[in-house]
């Protein structure tokens, strides 16, 4: 056996850490990581908003697969550091945990968390160049992969002040390095939502785009942008507060309302203008004020009688619009990526700041006040009916799979290990019998679904349970859903949406992707949803056979493969159906020859905002929509 000493101790210098283990700064290598580089360097320009010395930022995609973000705040400071005797620039680019974020003399508050960020960019960049105009002069100066590459160098005289951070993401570290223009600007439109008067302006130099954001109202701006025109009970509540908290400076900005237009919540929260996806401390606080004051206000008035229970925070939280974004010091972070705030001291001054104004409100609004809470007894009744459905179909043995068996159209696989397992849910009896005789049978199971399955964006969940298509879909997957969902019980590794390529089968899969979005999130969260690529074509000359996914490919496969040969045999799927087993398992189920798109969320606002445009109970922006995109339809089936 070799002796372990000190020489197996493996040390990684600089930036070299990050570059091996990217995934531990950024979340992952995909496109979700990629643009995050390029939020961490939008955050750092939104830092010096926050400072007081920033008014416009402006963000750049490059036509050679760069970014580039510049900001008019004070400039990274470039003389020598004190005790490391290199520019403080450098310092910022290349060295971990430097930065002007861990004390409260350059911010008090600030969206980086460890002073990783912009080190962090620079790291997993081909190449990073900075600009900084400071003292009269514009500074230039370069890096590689983490080292610097040129000298911290006067480029000349220059007015003003302000950062400019030019990188391109490495091809190396990352599976694309294609910025999307609209996961972007959404971003941006977010950010300029949370600062009222912060001008961000996004140009795409690929193909000219360009947008500017610059909201006057701030919250309240963005409280009627997720109410997707839907009317609201009350004008918007709207909280700002600043004060000092457990010997911290801290502020909070709050805006809210309810809407009949929705069965769940619509929360956005942040901390110094990072979205916190997965909540927190301050979240808690603001649900826990929401309960509280309005089953006192309900008691107080007599809309809620002596005989009717509290109202819970589910109650309270139907049809709630709001947003929620706290500014404090050193907050603490589950992780580099900010998805969940953990520091205590936010949950006691939201909870407190928003009781004390949404009880000054109430007695100001009783009329209002009075209506949202009736509201809130509504749903209280309807979860209750719900939870009554939920057990009376688990006493049915509709949906617990441990009572009774699974259900009978369900063609189940052999293996009972659920890291191996994939689930094909198809439309129809034809396209259940061919991809039940291709699967292979000790690990793929076929669920054939007659129909299209019920909307659930638009039906309450009792109607929801008690649809058979959705009864067999949620017993064969056995989590449950909603409040219910339990995601250790889950018995595929693989959910697959198998549809036809037309205008039904897409329309089917939309139904099935709204009802996984809406009462099996976390199945999506954790990239179990898949979609099947069926192809829509097959050439054949004698024995040489080829598939294409598009019109495209096949006229490049006549073109290559088949020599524009005129005798060649094109067809046509026009539906699973069509195939028989031995090509159905070739081109869509052979894991070692198919295509699969994973199903993910990676702007949860804007896929709730289209959820709830295609799916949902209003029709004229759903036509608006319709009209304006129809002329990039092709391949219409009629």
């Amino acid at each position: 056996m070799t002796e372990y000493t000190a020489k197996h101790i493996s040390v990684l210098k600089g930036l070299e850490g990050v570059r091996k283990r990217p995934a531990m700064y950024i979340g992952s290598t995909d496109a979700r990581g990629l643009h995050h580089l390029v939020w961490e360097v939008v955050d750092n320009a939104v830092d010096e908003h926050l400072a007081g010395h920033a008014k416009r930022i402006v963000v750049r995609l490059l036509a050679d697969g760069g970014c580039e973000v510049t900001d008019d705040g004070r400039g990274i400071p470039v003389d020598l550091h004190p005790t490391e005797k290199l520019p403080a620039v450098e310092l910022a680019l290349t060295t971990l945990h430097a930065g002007g974020k861990f004390d409260r003399q350059s911010y008090a508050v600030s969206g980086g968390l460890h002073g990783v960020g912009v080190s962090v960019v620079n790291a997993l960049s081909s190449r990073t160049e900075v600009e900084v105009v400071r003292g009269g002069k514009r500074h230039t100066i370069a890096f590689e992969r983490g080292p610097r590459a040129e000298d911290l160098a006067t480029a000349g005289k220059a007015r003003g002040s302000g950062t400019l951070v030019r990188f391109w993401p490495d091809v190396d570290i990352f599976e694309t390095t294609d910025l999307a223009y609209d996961t972007v600007a959404q971003r941006l439109r977010e950010t300029a939502l949370l600062n009222p008067g912060l001008e961000i302006t996004l140009v795409d130099d690929r193909d000219g785009r360009s947008e500017t954001f610059r909201f006057k109202h701030g919250l309240t701006d963005f409280v009627r942008e997720l109410l997707h025109g839907r009317e609201a009970l009350a004008t918007p509540v709207e909280i700002h507060d600043e004060r000092e908290w457990e010997g911290l400076p801290v502020a909070l900005d709050v805006a809210f309302t309810w809407s009949d237009g929705f069965h769940d919540d619509r929360l956005r929260s942040y901390v110094n203008i990072v979205r916190t996806a997965d909540g927190g401390t301050h979240e808690e606080g603001f649900r826990r004020a929401l309960t509280t004051t309005l089953n006192r206000f309900g008691r107080e008035t007599g809309a809620l009688l002596k005989k009717d229970p509290n109202l819970t925070g589910d109650d309270v939280r139907e049809g709630l619009v709001a947003v929620v974004s706290l500014k404090l010091p050193d907050p603490q972070f589950e992780g580099q990526t900010k998805g969940r705030l953990g520091s205590t001291v936010a949950r006691g001054y939201v909870e407190t700041v928003v009781a004390e104004a949404l009880t000054t409100w109430l007695a100001k609004n009783k009329a209002k006040g009075r209506q949202i809470v009736k509201r809130a007894a509504v749903a209280a009744n309807a979860r209750q009916a719900a939870k009554a459905a939920r057990e009376l179909t688990r006493r049915k043995g509709l949906l617990d799979t441990q009572s009774a068996g699974l259900p009978g159209k369900l063609a189940d696989c052999t293996s009972r290990d659920p890291s191996e397992t994939e689930l094909y849910i198809v439309e129809g009896d034809s396209a259940g019998g061919s991809s039940k005789s291709a699967r292979d049978r000790h690990t793929q199971a076929i669920l054939p679904l007659r129909g299209k399955v019920l909307n659930v964006e638009k039906a309450q969940l009792t109607k929801v349970l008690e649809n058979a298509e959705i009864q067999a879909l949620v017993k064969a997957i056995g989590t449950g859903v909603g409040d219910a969902y339990d995601h250790d019980r889950l018995r595929y590794d693989k959910i697959i949406l198998m549809a036809d390529a037309d205008v039904d089968g897409g329309h089917i899969t939309t139904l099935l992707l709204t009802f996984f979005y809406r009462l099996t999130p976390k199945l999506i969260e954790k990239g179990h949803l898949y979609l099947a690529q069926p192809p829509l074509y097959q050439l054949r000359k004698g024995a040489k056979v080829a598939y294409a996914m598009s019109d495209a490919e096949r006229d490049k496969l006549m073109r290559t493969e088949f020599k524009r040969n005129s005798n060649v045999e094109v067809q046509r799927f026009k539906g699973l159906g069509e195939m028989d087993a031995e090509q159905l398992w070739a081109t869509t189920m052979d894991p070692q020859r198919r295509t699969l798109l994973r199903v993910n969320i990676e702007d949860a606002a804007g896929a709730d905002e289209l959820f709830v445009l295609l799916m949902g109970n209003q029709t004229d922006p759903r036509r608006e929509w319709i009209v304006t995109n129809a002329h990039f339809v092709e391949n219409v089936d009629v």
